[in-house]
């Protein structure tokens, strides 16, 4: 863990704002999800934060890589290029799931020289697969509950498990091959009866195919969710890892079963730290308000887009009342917190921090304003 010490050295060499990532929390974050989940091979969601430096960690730690856009795919992509042309398509299938379940006809167009292994979910997906990415493999992502997670997937993704088998049906007739199931149980899930939930219902899909005549399925995948330690209310890890076990032993005891998860969020949230400065200083009707130099349309895009608090806290003492922080934007919407509790004499130039913000934050800044990202700064690499 960086040490606010630490954070102001950082802030003082390379000014504010400022997204630090430790890479030493990364691979402990790594390291408790197969310690947990030994037989789950985590895809890390570049969505979460698709730098390649992220990327790289990961890869020396022996991560597989989630990718839902084409400038994703070749951030990875760029670690096949040390390999023999004869292993660079065994990598693809062993590092890369290409997880979008809509993709444009020219991103399939892309992917289809790679053999990719890709997801869908409709009957127009599996049109525009036979078109223009033939020679990829499949997966069906089901609609599953996504009851208790801070963001909700299952309205906009998901086939219903009614259709599912005639989905895996019409894509074996149009000549493509269906490798297994995909879901996702929505971003941030603390309701961890989502995942028993989604584990029963594909295992009830995969009996019902092969009832049906397809018995070419082996690859099941967990997709995300797994929730990062925001803060006591997200149960340990572990609680969840046993829950998943104990169904993937009752439902899906062969070994030569491929299971794989798509963590992000949990691999990369407790790695970010937000260092910021400071702008300025009022009361307004009676509450204390401070302006700093990053916001809701950079690092602490999550308090939009994913319902996230950030807490900001000081590097100091001092007597602490509920105060307003605003981000440096003129806009009304870039709101850091409306009840933070900070000191009350707080000068100008004075620095605040943040923890635990890593997924989902500098990766979804913008130049709104006028205003750029803040400096990445690496440590622990």
């Amino acid at each position: 863990m960086i040490s606010p010490k630490q954070l102001q050295k950082l802030a003082a060499k390379h000014g504010t704002p400022l997204f630090v990532i430790d890479h030493d929390q990364i691979r402990r974050n790594y390291a408790e999800f197969k310690k947990y989940l030994p037989r789950v091979q985590a895809y890390y969601a570049v969505k979460a934060e698709p730098l390649p430096e992220v990327v790289e960690t990961l890869y020396k730690a022996g991560a597989s890589f989630d990718v839902a856009s084409m400038p994703e795919f070749r951030i990875v992509h760029e670690y096949i290029k040390h390999k023999p042309a004869k292993e660079r398509q065994d990598w693809i299938w062993d590092k890369i799931i290409y997880a979008n379940p809509i993709k444009a006809n020219e991103t399939l167009r892309q992917l289809d020289p790679y053999k990719p292994l890709v997801t869908y979910d409709n009957m127009e997906e599996i049109r525009k697969i036979k078109k223009y990415a033939p020679h990829a493999g499949l997966a069906l992502r089901l609609k599953v509950a996504n009851t208790g997670a801070m963001v909700e997937l299952s309205s906009k993704f998901g086939a219903a498990p009614g259709e599912a088998v005639d989905l895996i049906l019409a894509a074996h007739d149009a000549g493509l091959v269906v490798e297994g199931l995909s879901f996702h149980v929505g971003s941030q899930t603390t309701n961890f009866e989502n995942f028993v939930q989604a584990i029963n219902l594909a295992a009830g899909i995969f009996k019902e195919a092969k009832e049906r005549g397809y018995n070419k399925m082996n690859l099941l995948d967990l997709g995300g969710g797994f929730p990062a330690p925001y803060d006591e209310t997200v149960k340990p890890f572990r609680i969840l890892a046993a829950k998943i076990n104990a169904e993937l032993e009752r439902l899906f005891p062969d070994p030569k079963m491929e299971i794989l998860a798509e963590p992000g969020r949990f691999m990369i949230a407790t790695a970010g730290t937000s260092v910021v400065k400071i702008l300025g200083k009022a009361v307004r009707d009676g509450k204390l308000c401070y302006y700093v130099d990053d916001g809701v349309y950079h690092t602490y895009s999550g308090i939009i887009f994913d319902h996230c608090h950030y807490h900001l806290k000081a590097f100091r003492k001092g007597k602490e009342q509920i105060c307003s922080v605003f981000g440096p934007t003129c806009d009304a919407l870039d709101v850091i917190s409306m009840s933070e509790n900070l000191p009350v004499d707080l000068e100008l130039g004075e620095l605040l921090y943040s923890e635990n913000i890593g997924a989902y934050s500098h990766a979804s800044s913008t130049w709104f304003n006028g205003f750029p990202p803040a400096t990445v700064v690496h440590v622990n690499r």
